[in-house]
This record gives structure tokens, C-alpha cells and sequence, in this order.
């Protein structure tokens, strides 16, 4: 645990750097022990004990973009002796959580929303005749997704005060002019230059001369900023620009803030930081290090070794694909190496295209490809697809057009928790008119369906697949949208996806048991192909729905609507699903048994089902 002192506000600053250097040997023994996001927190240290140092997270609200590099914001309130649990079941989340600590400003897990929320917290903070701060710290690469700039112009206008810390650690948001530039802007920000300004500006407002005068100069030195300084976007806006600033430097970004806390209006901080800073392999390897799994902390190698999983096959079989098919194009909104698309960006460069954290943007310029006879292949997390509903309805749907998605990171994804589970597509999937969904078990069935969808499907077409690797079950797909698995005479397991794997093995368990479970895999879950189970559950009276999706227009729920119209009696039926609350963190396997959608569970449920039956004097079958 970290020695952190009572009171932030009254550490000097050689404390503080102190703090700082303590703060990251604790992220590295974390996180190399728990997993998450290394990299963005390293870079983040001192900006952080600057913001502890400055305002009271109890009373002013921090609100973080993505929120990935919170881990020092949760150690500096309270929560370092728990930081051994981050990320696990029932532990420290790794991205705020108000329901955690009240020094949570805000739950986020997405980009580009930090501005947004903040603008309505001050708002909420004036109508109230509230005191308290409100800072909004986004990272650059926010920066490439357009609710960021539609809260950053209505923040600029509104002229509610509120500080916004952009933490540029790399991407060259803006272009220096060499060493004029560079020094203009350590001299705007010296003490001396602050406190004149400050003085200056309160004097010449004070008589009508003055204010003339003002108005004159204010031009000149405007004309001069805008020429030589990287700021005129920000000052365009509304906000009070500074910066860029060493985002190292704890002592200068704590007088900066102090100076920014003064300032009655919308202020743009903007501070320049190394990601992975202070520790060697996270600085020379920044991507590698972003999200990671537990490691060697003295030489950052990983403790256990990445197989083969499915994101990695998709982007072997998109290549092959790619290689028949000039046609054939790849795209992500900043999840690059997450979605496999590595292979693809080095060996088809020209058809590659990372549009930066802009889903909704991917979406409708792929309906634009699409309309002029390319095949766009979107390649985005389950999470993340939320943010495009109304792109795939209005500029896909609408026009028909042949679009592929292939929504990774479908069904639980464990540590990261609530904010990503990808636990909602399939419900806002099948509302999209015209589209299909597919739902692989096995990497082959994936490597089939990919083929299919680009080659076969007239329209838009979706392919969902979990992360991590396959189960048990590595057969290919037959081609048909409902494979027999097992034939059976008591009951009807039926599911799809990854869940196969415990609906097979259950089937063994109640085998055991003297019941005989016929097993039925959808590998089309839109449209939901009703009949083939139809024939099932007429013949053992039972059905059994598993899946790991939120209830809501789930596939069970919309098979028990057909059989209800169709007019299919079962005299048992069961909708195993992750119900009306989003699961919490957790291993997948601590979170499916929560659910009882793990072999153990799904066998025990149906035994007890059963036993009632036989007691009560019915039969099955």
C-alpha cells in the first residue's frame, strides 16, 4: 500500500513528486498482477496528484473520458488498499463508479463524452446556486470522435465556468511553428505573465479609456497568438487556452490549475504527456501496454502466452478473402490490433482505414463504399456498434446496402465490466429491417460465415463472435441456420454462439441422469429461424432457450412469441438469459455461473424441473 498524505492540498511540491514516483511503482504491481490499462495510467500521474492537489474530488466533480486512467484518482481517494482486487468479481472497478465512491464523479467506459457531461454538470451546478468545480481530463485520441467537439463548442459557448484538461500523448492534435512558438508559449505561461495579465485586465476594465484601450491590444496580441501558437480552435470556441505544458511537470500543472480555478469561463488546458511514462517497456511498447493481462513486472513480459482466438482468425480469414477480392475492404474505429486487423493493415494498406474513435462515422462511410460497389468489412467491438444505431438504420437499412459487420467481443467479456459487455446487439441488431445475424461456435464456422456474409448475403449482415478462444465444439458450419447437435426425447436445449459449448456439455451431465436433451445450435439468430425448433419442442414437450444477452428482445423471447402465434404447445418452458441488469465485472466463468448459464447449472436446473415432473405423476417426452 501507498503512504498518502491526509490533506493533498498542503503537500509541497517535492512531496508531490515524490507521490508521483510511489504512485508508479503501485500501478505497475497492480496492474501486472490484475490486468487493465497500464499505459494511459503512467502517463496520467502527475496530472493527476496536480488535480487532488488543487480541487476536492469529494465536492468537485473529475469527470474522465473512457475513464481507463482513473487508477491513480481511485488510490488518492481512499481505495488503494482494495486496488489488489481491481477488476475482479465484487472488487475495484477499473473505470469510475460513482456507486464506488462518491469521489466518482461520473460512469463511463466510451470516449468523447467527458465534455458533454461536464458542460451539464456546471449547468446543473448555476440553475442550482451550487459551488463546486467541474473538470472534465479527455485524451487525445477523444479527440477523433465528434461528440467531443459538439461538447467542446456548446462548452466553449456557454460561459459556465469549467476547467478542460486535454492530455495530448501523441498524436499531434497540434503543429508547432519551431522555436519561436515553443517559446512564446513558456512565456505566456510564466508566474510573472499570469499575475500581470490578471492585473492588467482588471485595471484598463475599470474606466472607459481603459476598455478601449483593452479592446486594441487584445486584437494585436490575439492576431500575433493565432499566428505563432497552436490554440486559435480552443480561443474560437470560447475556452481561455493553455498551454501546451510539460504534463510531467507536477509543480507547473498545479500552479497552472490553481491559475485556471481563478478564471470565470470555459478554460483549455492543454498538456503534453508520454504514455507508459516511467516505466521502460510500457514507454517503448505504448499500444502493447494500453490494456494488458498479468505480466513479469521487471521485464513486462506476459505471464501467459496469447493462443489463437477469434479476433485473430477473423483477420487471417479476411485476408484471405481480401486476396480473391479487390472489392473487399477493412475498417475500424481505433481497435486495430484488438480486432485482428493488423495482417490486414500491413498487406492491404490502400483498402485498410482506422477512422479514429468515430463508429457512427465508420458505419455511414461504409454504407457510402457500399452504395458504390465495394464491400466494406466494419470490424468493431459489441460495446462499441451501440454508438452507431442510428447510422445502421438511416444509412444502411434504409438503402439496403451490403455492409458487414463483424461485431466482436459479443456476449460477456469478464474484467472490464458493465461498460462492455456486449450484451445489447442482440436485441438492437434484429431491429435493424433487412439484416442478418450470425452467430459462429467454432473458428471454422467463423472462417465459413465470413465468407458467406461478404459473398452470399444480399444487404446488411452481421457476424458476432466472443472474445477469446472456441470451446469443445470445432466443427464447421453445415450451411444451414439451425444445426442437430444431439438427438434427444425428454427435453430441447437450444442456444447459439459460444453458449453451445455448456448446452453439449450439459447434455452429457443429464444423460447420466437417465434424461435425454436433444440440442439445437441457431447459427441464424436474425431472422430467427422458428420452425426447425418448432419440430423439436412439438416431440419432447420441453424447451430450454440459452444465451448471453440482456432479456430485452432477446432470441428467446422472440422464439417463445413465434411459438405462441404458431400455436406450439410446450408444457415447460424455460428463457435462461442475463436479464434486465447489466452484469458486473468478473471472470466470464464467475459471471455465467451467477447466471446459470454455465454446463453445472443449466444440468442442474433441468434435473430439478424433471424430478418435479416424474413426482407429480407426469411423464416426459
Amino acid at each position: 500500500m501507498l503512504d498518502i498524505p491526509n490533506n493533498l492540498h498542503l503537500i509541497t511540491d517535492a512531496e508531490a513528486e515524490a507521490l508521483c514516483a510511489r504512485l508508479r511503482q503501485r500501478l505497475v504491481e497492480v496492474v501486472s498482477q490484475r490486468g487493465g490499462h497500464l499505459a494511459s495510467n503512467l502517463g496520467a500521474v502527475e496530472l493527476t496528484v496536480a488535480l487532488h492537489r488543487v480541487f476536492a474530488p469529494e465536492r468537485d466533480r473529475i469527470v474522465f473520458d473512457v475513464g481507463h486512467q482513473c487508477y491513480c484518482h481511485k488510490m488518492l481517494t481512499g481505495r488503494d488498499g482494495a486496488m489488489d482486487t481491481l477488476r475482479t468479481f465484487g472488487g475495484v472497478s477499473g473505470f469510475p463508479k460513482p456507486g464506488e465512491s462518491v469521489c466518482d464523479a461520473f460512469t463511463v467506459g466510451h470516449a468523447s463524452t467527458a465534455v458533454s457531461a461536464a458542460v451539464g454538470m456546471a449547468r446543473a451546478r448555476t440553475i442550482m446556486g451550487k459551488d463546486y468545480h467541474v473538470i472534465a481530463l479527455l485524451g487525445d485520441g477523444a479527440l477523433t470522435g465528434g461528440l467531443a467537439y459538439e461538447g467542446l463548442s456548446d462548452a466553449g459557448d456557454s460561459g459556465e465556468p469549467l476547467l478542460v484538461i486535454l492530455n495530448d500523448n501523441g498524436m499531434s492534435i497540434t503543429q508547432s511553428v519551431g522555436g519561436v512558438a515553443e517559446h512564446l508559449a513558456r512565456q505566456r505561461l510564466k508566474p510573472q505573465y499570469l499575475s500581470f495579465k490578471k492585473g492588467y485586465r482588471r485595471v484598463m476594465q475599470s474606466f472607459s479609456l481603459g476598455r478601449r484601450i483593452y479592446k486594441v491590444t487584445h486584437k494585436v496580441k490575439t492576431a500575433v497568438k493565432e499566428t505563432l501558437l497552436p490554440c486559435s480552435l480552443f480561443e474560437d470556441m470560447g475556452f481561455t487556452y493553455l498551454g501546451p505544458v510539460d504534463g510531467h511537470d507536477v509543480k507547473g500543472l498545479t500552479r497552472l490549475m490553481l491559475y485556471a480555478k481563478e478564471l470565470d469561463g470555459p478554460v483549455l488546458l492543454h498538456v503534453r504527456t508520454v504514455k507508459g511514462k516511467g516505466y521502460a517497456p510500457a514507454e517503448r511498447s505504448p499500444d502493447q501496454f494500453h490494456g494488458v493481462g498479468k505480466f513479469d513486472p521487471a521485464t513486462g513480459k506476459a505471464l501467459s502466452a496469447g493462443g489463437e482466438n477469434f479476433s485473430s482468425v477473423f483477420g487471417e480469414a479476411l485476408c484471405g478473402l481480401a486476396e480473391k477480392d479487390p472489392r473487399l475492404c477493412a475498417v475500424t474505429a481505433a481497435m486495430q490490433p484488438g480486432t485482428g486487423l493488423d495482417g490486414f493493415a500491413r498487406r492491404f494498406r490502400a483498402r485498410f482505414f482506422d477512422v479514429g474513435i468515430a463508429e457512427g462515422h465508420a458505419v455511414t462511410m461504409c454504407a457510402g463504399m457500399a452504395k458504390q460497389g465495394m464491400i466494406p468489412v466494419f470490424a468493431v467491438y459489441s460495446t462499441f456498434l451501440q454508438r452507431s444505431y442510428d447510422m445502421l438504420l438511416h444509412d444502411v437499412a434504409l438503402q439496403n446496402l451490403h455492409v458487414v459487420f463483424c461485431v466482436d467481443r459479443a456476449g460477456l467479456v469478464g474484467e472490464d465490466g458493465e461498460t462492455h459487455h456486449g450484451v445489447f446487439d442482440v436485441g438492437f441488431l434484429d431491429t435493424i429491417p433487412g439484416i442478418t445475424v450470425l452467430a459462429p461456435t467454432s473458428f471454422a464456422e467463423l472462417r465459413t460465415m465470413l465468407d458467406y456474409a461478404v459473398h452470399e448475403v444480399k444487404g446488411p449482415v452481421a457476424v458476432r463472435y466472443p472474445r477469446g478462444g472456441e470451446g469443445t465444439y470445432q466443427k464447421p458450419w453445415d450451411g444451414q441456420p439451425v444445426t442437430l447437435l444431439r438427438s434427444g426425447k425428454d427435453v430441447t436445449l437450444a442456444g447459439y454462439g459460444i453458449q453451445i459449448n455448456a448446452l453439449l456439455e450439459a447434455a452429457e451431465r443429464l444423460e447420466r441422469d437417465h434424461i435425454s436433451a436433444e440440442v439445437i445450435k441457431l447459427n441464424t439468430i436474425t431472422p430467427v429461424p422458428s420452425y426447425d425448433i418448432f419440430q423439436s419442442v412439438e416431440k419432447t414437450g420441453s424447451l430450454w432457450f440459452y444465451e448471453e444477452a440482456m432479456e430485452y428482445n432477446c432470441v428467446g423471447r422472440r422464439l417463445a412469441a413465434d411459438m405462441a402465434v404458431g400455436g406450439v404447445r410446450a408444457r415447460y418452458i424455460a428463457l435462461r438469459n442475463l436479464g434486465s441488469r447489466i452484469p458486473p465485472q468478473g471472470t466470464v466463468e464467475e459471471l455465467r455461473r451467477m447466471n446459470n448459464l454455465d454446463a453445472g447449472s443449466i444440468a442442474r436446473q433441468i434435473k430439478e424441473v424433471t424430478d418435479l415432473e416424474k413426482a407429480s405423476g407426469r411423464t416426459s417426452g
